[in-house]
């Protein structure tokens, strides 16, 4: 599951887009106007759709504009076929194109392609669940306020955070977050997660979940 905003001025079109991405579960959100979409909050969304021909502002005008902000894949929606413009729309820092009009199985293939895809480092920050990560300072904090996570803490909860929805196993957790070479083993993982669940309390959040017989992930 993953959160992804689509921006479209055609209402029919962003509607047929959420009935098909959440059959897969993923939550979505609709913007019809390009210019309101600059001022949203990127930080939760893992993957953004742009319709290319928009009035007033287009998807390749957007996307410039928010890229630099913006870790997540970008994908266009677009009736344009030339080259030189899905050349411009890559150069711009899109991840791909889907060419309108397009089957509903081809958008569920290509989105959850790139969401699988998506192991880019991100540059900055990420909000979810009302915790905000600076990835630069491997920090955490709630309205900022500083959460005093150690390292390791930090790293898992960063993880589960970043695939959020997803449950993992201690050992998919502690290869993740130690590597294969870690001098300890996956059963130190149910110890870190006592210890963040912990911290986490003091600022009334739940947001690691025991998926039993399974693991953990991060709601």
């Amino acid at each position: 599951m993953a959160h992804i905003l689509v921006v479209d001025d055609d209402t029919a079109m962003l509607q047929l887009v959420r009935r098909v991405l959440e059959k897969d579960q993923h939550c979505v959100t609709l913007q019809s106007d390009a210019k309101a979409a600059i001022q949203m909050d990127f930080s939760k969304y893992g993957l953004i759709l742009l319709d290319v021909m928009m009035p007033g502002m287009d998807g390749f005008t957007l996307c410039n504009l928010i890229r630099g902000r913006v870790d997540c894949p970008i994908i266009f929606l677009t009736a344009k076929t030339q080259e030189s413009e899905i050349v411009q729309g890559l150069g711009l820092g899109a991840d791909d194109y889907i060419t309108k009009p397009f089957g509903t199985g081809e958008l569920r293939a290509r989105v959850n392609a790139h969401l699988r895809r998506d192991v880019r480092e991100k540059k900055n920050s990420f909000s979810i669940s009302g915790v905000v990560f600076h990835l630069n300072a491997k920090e955490a904090e709630v309205q900022s306020k500083r959460i005093p996570f150690t390292k390791s803490e930090y790293e898992i909860c960063a993880y589960l955070a970043r695939y959020h929805g997803q449950t993992f196993t201690r050992e998919q957790i502690y290869e993740a977050v130690f590597g294969f070479d870690g001098e300890s083993d996956s059963s130190v993982i149910s110890t870190h997660i006592k210890n963040i669940r912990g911290k986490l309390a003091e600022f009334h959040l739940s947001t690691i979940e025991t998926v039993w017989g399974v693991g953990y992930k991060w709601v």
